[in-house]
């Protein structure tokens, strides 16, 4: 993939890190078709490309990480309503079968399809000026896809609430910490290499034991709890013998570690 083909999103590789950056703040990030194809090609290469073992995805501009959906461009939609198939199978990693962590860094706005990126983040850090909230019910639109991502990664209660108050009321960066959605509230200059130092921090790790935990833990969720542990059993079988192999004994560190 050639990055200077990529019309929405700034795309860069530094490392064992690839940096997403959405690139349309004058529209609020929000994401067009356009958006939606340079997506497409995004997770394609970064699952192919072996050198790439971390993502972050970030945002440009002051306002906004991003709103959802450009109301005023929209999406392609197929005519025949069968045949229509959600954003989500272009903006979101695990539906792409990409199993190489995504670190979200969320600043300002975050608003419906927004949470197509952070319900499927692994990690995902913001700054103190955030603000989470889905406006669909306000419009007359059905809250379906996102709140129904989101109530497997936050309590069912906060889901409904965000799904439910629609352009009501926001989820303040404070509250997104204590509901478990974000892990971290930094002030808004540090945002951006917080989330360079966790993404270096998960790079320096053997990527087949990365990738191989990630994919076990979220292919878990679609399992009941016995057999996501039996299989859980194959994957460590499958990915340890060359996780194993990949490890510099000598990198590994030994009394260095943070208290969090």
């Amino acid at each position: 993939m050639n990055s200077k083909d990529l019309k929405t999103v700034l795309y860069d590789v530094v490392g064992h890190v690839a940096t997403i950056t959405l690139n349309r703040p004058k529209a609020m990030n929000s994401f067009n078709q356009a958006m939606l194809d340079d997506f497409a090609l995004i997770w394609r290469a970064v699952k192919a490309d072996d050198d790439v073992h971390v993502v972050v995805l970030r945002a440009a501009g002051e306002r906004a990480f991003c709103t959802g959906m450009d109301v005023k461009e929209g999406i392609d939609r197929e005519p025949n309503v069968w045949s229509r198939t959600d954003p989500g199978e272009y903006l979101s990693p695990k539906l792409n079968q990409v199993w190489k962590p995504l670190v979200c860094a969320v600043h300002g706005m975050a608003a419906g399809g927004a949470f197509y990126w952070l319900n499927e983040a692994d990690i995902v850090i913001c700054s103190d000026d955030a603000t989470f909230f889905d406006p669909h019910v306000s419009y007359g639109l059905t809250a379906a896809l996102e709140p129904i991502g989101l109530a497997r990664r936050i309590p069912l209660g906060e889901a409904l609430r965000i799904a439910l108050l629609g352009l009501d009321e926001r989820l303040s960066a404070t509250r997104a910490m204590q509901i478990g959605l974000v892990s971290e509230v930094l002030p808004a200059a540090e945002l951006w290499q917080r989330a360079d130092e966790i993404a270096e921090s998960i790079a320096a790790k053997p990527p087949t034991a990365i990738q191989g935990t990630v994919r076990a833990i979220w292919e878990s969720l679609d399992s009941t709890r016995t057999q996501a542990l039996r299989t859980g059993l194959a994957y460590t079988e499958i990915g340890n013998p060359i996780g194993k192999a990949e490890v510099d004994r000598s990198s590994v560190p030994r009394r260095r570690w943070t208290l969090r």
